[in-house]
């Protein structure tokens, strides 16, 4: 144990990473109070019964970092920026004047995160609309005076730029991804009180079911662990260069690293945005007062409720669809092949240009086969797992799980980083 706490303590030795520590705490901690701050005139009884029986205000609630259960001033979350930064990433791939901008080094990344951050302000103000009138449909939401609404949605707007300066903040002067630890922290926030649930409604028959579930949990995230760090290496060949005549170093040798999960967490975002349509539709169309229309609502809210077989069927396919559309817009084997022939390199055994980039194409199909069925697999467990063990207040969530890994994965990384980095000034001084 000592062994494994080591690195903490010597951090904390170090005046510059213990003021990283120091920073990133106290930021996350001002999140989370922000976090409590209800806004007033809602009705949390029933928003919180909305959120337990829908799962995709669920998967929202998540990338809010708990925030939108409670309605609180930050309740947006980090939705917007991240849907801004999803566009963004996509179209960096498919416009050539954003591509070349983002080939400029730190000025032109600088100058993408300012117009996503721009972008961010309109999609916050047209979400804060949307959950508006949702929560106002149900009966949530009991204010009718247009300056309390422009209240609400100015307020709910201005929590997501909030949040969004707290998360840059963190990246720049504390540890990790500041974006990403506040959804961290928001999902970990959360443990206590599923926990706290689950017991109070134990008795000796659940006991070997909440093992089950602990042995399952416990399996699934080794298995992130092993498909997140997943890598094929391809061996890259650069050959010798000669000057006058004479050789001029011998070729190096590097290696492509290609990941097993290239796409990330965003195909089970896409997925479950689209697989949640025919419930909603089947939920309006329950309630008009044509039979024919009625009768379809109802067969389309049977078939795609989330403990169905279709529903998980459909889920699944969409995730392991997506997988494949991400990684070919985010990867892109032809230019890759031409960058390595641009600076003289080769595949060995491979000639450079067109049967590079279909070999890179190749083993590219391959291993996001696997990490495709891998992610569907991790979308449809929650139900799988309530379904097997009856227990429906412990929730596997595939992509809150994907996230918490992730996030520790990575700042772990950048923690070690900054430890070797210490550690080779220290001995430079020497």
């Amino acid at each position: 144990m000592s062994n494994i706490l080591a690195p903490i303590f010597n951090a904390f030795k170090i005046p510059d990473l213990r003021r990283k520590i120091i920073i990133t705490v106290i930021l996350v901690i001002i999140f989370r109070i922000a976090a409590h701050i209800p806004v007033s005139g809602i009705d949390l009884t029933g928003l919180q019964q909305l959120f337990a029986s829908n799962q995709f205000l669920g998967l929202l609630d998540i990338f809010s970092g708990g925030t939108l259960a409670n309605f609180s001033v930050i309740s947006l979350g980090l939705n917007p920026y991240i849907n801004a930064s999803i566009i963004f990433q996509l179209l960096t791939m498919i416009s050539p004047k954003l591509e070349a901008l983002s080939k400029e080094g730190e000025m032109g990344r600088q100058m993408i995160n300012q117009y996503t951050r721009y972008l961010t302000v309109p999609l916050a103000i047209l979400q804060a609309i949307g959950m508006f009138v949702l929560l106002k449909n149900q009966g949530i939401i009991n204010v009718i005076s247009p300056l309390q609404i422009a209240s609400i949605i100015i307020g709910m707007t201005t929590g997501t730029i909030f949040l969004m300066w707290i998360g840059e903040l963190i990246t720049e002067y504390g540890i990790g991804n500041g974006i990403s630890l506040l959804i961290f922290a928001g999902i970990v926030s959360r443990v206590p009180i599923v926990l706290t649930q689950t017991a109070s409604i134990v008795d000796q028959t659940q006991v070997i079911n909440i093992l089950i579930f602990i042995v399952l949990g416990t399996l699934t995230v080794a298995g992130v662990v092993f498909i997140n760090e997943g890598r094929r290496q391809i061996t890259v060949s650069y050959a010798r260069r000669f000057v006058s005549g004479r050789n001029g170093g011998t070729g190096a040798q590097t290696y492509l690293p290609l990941r097993v999960n290239q796409a990330g967490v965003i195909p089970i975002i896409f997925a479950v945005s689209l697989v949640l349509v025919p419930s909603f539709a089947g939920s309006y169309l329950a309630s008009l007062p044509n039979p024919q229309l009625s009768s379809l609502g109802q067969t389309l809210a049977a078939n795609f409720n989330p403990g169905s077989v279709v529903y998980n069927l459909v889920y699944f396919l969409l995730v392991v669809g997506f997988t494949f559309f991400y990684t070919a817009i985010i990867f892109n084997p032809t230019k890759v092949a031409d960058e390595i022939k641009k600076y003289g390199g080769f595949i060995p055994g491979i000639r450079p240009g067109t049967q590079t980039a279909a070999f890179l194409n190749y083993i590219m199909v391959r291993i996001t086969l696997a990490g495709a069925l891998f992610l569907g697999s991790i979308a449809v467990l929650p139900s799988l797992a309530s379904s097997v063990t009856g227990i429906q207040t412990l929730v596997l969530g595939g992509t809150g799980l994907l996230i918490v890994v992730s996030v520790i994965l990575d700042t772990a990384k950048q923690f070690e980083s900054k430890l070797i980095e210490r550690s080779y000034e220290v001995f430079a001084k020497r």
